[in-house]
């Protein structure tokens, strides 16, 4: 007759009895190789990420590159009350909040929307084709959409050759500033929505076949299958994503803007990305464009925290 494993039930009362440090200890031990992997990405963020964050002193002194961070003369708030006084406030902030909010609105639900039309292609060549074709965007440098999106936005360029079929006069459309959040987030739907979509395609085979089988069983068609069974499953991936999404929502694509505005249209471009690289780089005011920069940021985490607090306490779901 086998005796009871006593040493494995002493041990499982002992673990329980075990300090925090020494739960960490034992799972590095048993961990110790992705440990290991995370290394070189902990070391880019200490160098890139956080030792740099000595710099926002900046923004509080009236810097000058002769005497440095330290013995710069100390200003305070100046540099925030000048932003918050100028007549710029008001544009780079109206223009930052809408392009970002009309991205949210129309850019965030693309790639839901493409990943759950592959879901339901059950030709599996004609699905990867199409998978291909847009994920190909994604890989294509900033610069080389950007000068695609002026030749076919110019005077004699491809979208005037259709709208001259259909009556339309040609004109130049990116010195239209009615025009510009259009192009803007029509061109960042094409360029970024198959590539976002591998993650919810990744998501959606987590799903169980059965209950497809069931409510196939139930008479569900496929639209009813979609809002019952695929949206809920990949509900928390679009939570968690939203989540992120909207700490990043004073942000804007500083290389297309500044690749693609110019003076006539900075009525509806200009953002507090393409402002501070005008102030702080073209004009030299580190300081200021300083200021607004960790004036973005704080807005930036402060969205985080509300919308992560709002997901926890409605959904049950949140980064932490």
């Amino acid at each position: 007759m086998q005796k009871p494993n006593l040493v494995s039930q002493r041990g499982i009362k002992k673990d329980k009895k075990l300090s925090k440090p020494q739960i960490i200890k034992k799972d590095f031990f048993v961990n110790y190789q992705v440990y290991i992997m995370a290394v070189p990405m902990v070391i880019f963020f200490i160098l890139f990420h956080y030792m740099p964050m000595y710099g926002i002193i900046i923004a509080f002194k009236d810097f000058t590159v002769g005497k440095g961070i330290f013995e710069s003369e100390w200003i305070g708030f100046e540099n925030f009350i000048y932003f918050f006084n100028s007549h710029y406030f008001t544009r780079v902030i109206k223009n930052t909040v809408l392009l970002s909010l009309y991205g949210l609105l129309w850019g965030f639900p693309a790639p839901i929307i493409l990943a759950i039309l592959l879901n339901e292609l059950h030709r599996e060549k004609f699905k990867r084709l199409v998978q291909t074709i847009s994920y190909l965007p994604h890989f294509i440098s900033m610069v080389v959409i950007c000068g695609i999106i002026i030749d076919f936005c110019s005077h004699d360029g491809l979208i005037n050759d259709l709208l001259v079929m259909i009556g339309y006069d040609r004109k130049n459309l990116l010195i239209n500033p009615n025009l510009f959040r259009t192009i803007y987030i029509s061109s960042n739907i094409w360029k970024e929505a198959g590539w976002g979509s591998i993650i919810y395609l990744g998501t959606l085979t987590n799903i169980d076949p059965a209950l497809y089988e069931a409510a196939t069983i139930d008479g569900a068609r496929r639209f009813r299958k979609i809002i019952h069974i695929t949206l809920p499953g990949i509900a928390p991936t679009i939570i968690i994503l939203l989540i992120l999404r909207l700490g990043h929502i004073m942000n804007t694509g500083f290389e297309k803007i500044i690749l693609l505005y110019n003076p006539m249209t900075y009525e509806t471009a200009d953002v507090i990305s393409s402002f501070v690289y005008r102030k702080g780089l073209v004009e030299s005011n580190y300081s200021f464009s300083t200021a607004v920069g960790l004036f973005n940021s704080a807005i930036n985490f402060g969205f985080l925290l509300v919308s992560n607090s709002i997901s926890r306490k409605v959904s049950k779901t949140s980064l932490w």
